[in-house]
């Protein structure tokens, strides 16, 4: 299991619109590196070694699991996108759009040639030391051993520092919104993928599809009118009993959970590969087991076209699954697109990944990621 830090970053801009390139840089830090827990006030001081336009500054604090190297790559990309043009003359300062300094990672220290943390001018600059104190009065530094508030009391700097009268949007994440995530979608639509992704990167509690271990799915795929009721039937056991027992204690400890399906799958499958009669018999018993199963608090379906779904199935190379017909998998996302028509209870989320390729491209992923984070329930 990864292990979640806390680090505290200072931000500083003094170019174009100030303030809203510390937005944008919370918003993709938000979205690239971790969790913001604590976001301070913005703070407005001369420029500091060098003569330019004065500066607002802000720090925060992050929760992550990535480590200082890997955040020091994250950061200096984020200020790329932001337009930072860094300067290769050492020890001389120019105007930024964006600056991003590590200043503490948990009590760690570390000595690189690229980086070194604590940041080893932070004891100098009040206009470090003031938001950082406003967030994290009590915090340790861990070489001084003294608390940020003492460090910005004993700080030699006369620079003129002031809040300004306007307060940055600190960004919800994924964690801060849901407690349960359900991610559907059409066989070889990428769910499963979507869903491990997602739960690396926020440590999240993994609920998957046991569907390797059910014995009716090949006999299904080679005949099935045969096998069709007693597949559904064991599907839906299925489904129900890992459900129940995965999400038993989800209101108790409010874990963050991604499931890679959701129950009424089985509903969905059902009316595509049962007969009438069989239909109303499992529909009786899904019925049954629908009440007691919980509701994810955002249910997301991935849509992609018949095409890249044939093409998906071709890649990942299960032998049973070589034989789909593209019109199952339209009678299938049919299926889908009525329940999410009609079912109301479920916080609905429709994302076509189509043109994605989420696994292989970071910036695709991201996209999705923003999709989620920014969705609000009609």
């Amino acid at each position: 299991m990864q292990i979640l830090k806390t680090t505290y970053l200072s931000l500083g801009s003094n170019l174009g619109d100030k303030l809203d390139n510390l937005q944008q840089a919370l918003y993709l830090i938000a979205e690239q590196v971790g969790t913001i827990i604590k976001v301070s006030s913005v703070y407005k001081t001369a420029s500091w070694g060098f003569q330019s336009e004065d500066f607002y500054n802000c720090c925060i604090a992050v929760t992550t699991y990535s480590k200082p190297g890997q955040l020091l790559i994250n950061l200096i990309q984020i200020e790329q996108k932001l337009g930072r043009i860094r300067n290769t003359s050492a020890g001389q300062y120019k105007a930024r759009s964006i600056d991003i300094d590590i200043l503490l990672y948990e009590n760690e220290i570390t000595n690189l040639t690229n980086l070194k943390i604590p940041h080893p001018s932070m004891l100098e600059r009040k206009f470090v030391l003031a938001p950082l104190a406003e967030i994290a009065p009590s915090l340790q530094h861990p070489i001084v051993h003294k608390t940020i508030a003492t460090c910005l009391q004993n700080c030699d700097d006369s620079a003129e520092v002031n809040i300004i009268n306007t307060q940055l949007i600190k960004p919800i994440s994924l964690v801060e919104k849901y407690n349960y995530i359900a991610i559907e979608g059409n066989i070889g639509a990428g769910k499963t993928s979507l869903s491990k992704m997602i739960g690396e990167d926020y440590n999240a509690k993994l609920v998957l599809e046991r569907f390797a271990d059910n014995p009716f799915l090949p006999k299904y795929y080679a005949d099935m009118e045969r096998y069709a009721f007693p597949l559904e039937m064991s599907f839906l056991a299925d489904r129900y009993q890992q459900l129940s027992d995965d999400l038993a204690q989800f209101d108790l400890f409010k874990n963050f959970i991604i499931s890679d399906y959701y129950i009424f799958k089985s509903l969905i499958f059902a009316q595509v590969s049962l007969s009438k009669e069989e239909y109303a018999l499992y529909r009786r018993m899904f019925d049954i087991m629908y009440k007691e199963i919980a509701k994810p608090d955002l249910y997301i379906y991935l849509y992609q076209n018949t095409d890249r779904l044939l093409d998906n199935i071709k890649k990942r190379g299960r032998d049973y699954e070589q034989n789909i017909a593209p019109e199952y998998l339209e009678k299938i996302h049919q299926g889908y697109t009525s329940f999410i028509k009609t079912e109301r209870q479920l916080n609905t989320l429709v994302i076509d990944v189509s043109e994605f390729d989420f696994v292989n491209c970071p910036t695709d992923y991201q996209a999705i990621i923003k999709k989620i984070n920014n969705y609000k329930a009609s």
